[in-house]
């Protein structure tokens, strides 16, 4: 299976801050025909978002659920919709308390990257990273994926791409979509690759 893990907060919602709430979900002006574009060429779609309102005790993992079920509902509600979402409740490492261990799961470590390929049969090297950071790149770089960087909702301070350069910059979720699909391989039948050799 191949797939497009998406960054959550800037990508496909509109990022207000630590986003807690269903009420607070806002989805990303194109970011539903993107993900139809990307589901109806046959990639899945996976959302992975670091989360660390939820250590800082700013909202629960419950409160979480129902904001990823708001997010589902308003994908669908356009006819676009997502295969998993993953989240990473843990502290930043510059931010962590002496007594929190540190995890492998926030990027830009690729660890949900790795769960979700694991849990879902996903080819990471047929797979896609599309963020509004830098640490997207990396996580997708690490994991084996090829990335695309978008402009997030709102923009974001300008970040230094050269440890992790994605393959294209794209304006939007949208735009993003069309690169990937023009940049998957042609596929032909076995007869037809018979005869050109």
């Amino acid at each position: 299976m191949k797939a497009v893990f998406v960054d959550r907060d800037g990508t496909l919602n509109v990022d207000t801050g630590f986003v807690g709430a269903p009420a607070q979900v806002a989805l990303v002006p194109h970011a539903a025909e993107g993900v139809r574009m990307l589901v109806g060429a046959g990639y899945a779609i996976v959302v992975v978002s670091n989360q660390s309102g939820i250590a800082r005790g700013y909202f629960s993992e419950a409160d979480a659920d129902l904001v990823d079920v708001r997010l589902r509902e308003l994908l669908a509600h356009t006819g676009a919709q997502v295969t998993a979402i993953y989240r990473c409740p843990h502290w930043p490492p510059d931010e962590r308390p002496a007594r929190e261990p540190e995890c492998d799961c926030r990027k830009p470590k690729p660890g949900m990257l790795l769960r979700a390929a694991a849990d879902h049969g996903i080819d990471l090297r047929a797979s896609w990273m599309v963020g509004d950071r830098l640490i997207d790149m990396q996580a997708g770089r690490t994991a084996g994926c090829r990335c695309v960087f978008v402009s997030g909702v709102p923009p974001r301070r300008a970040e230094d791409m050269s440890s992790a350069p994605p393959e294209y910059r794209a304006r939007d979720l949208a735009d993003a979509a069309r690169y990937i699909i023009e940049s998957a391989p042609v596929q032909t039948s076995g007869a037809l690759d018979q005869t050109l050799r």
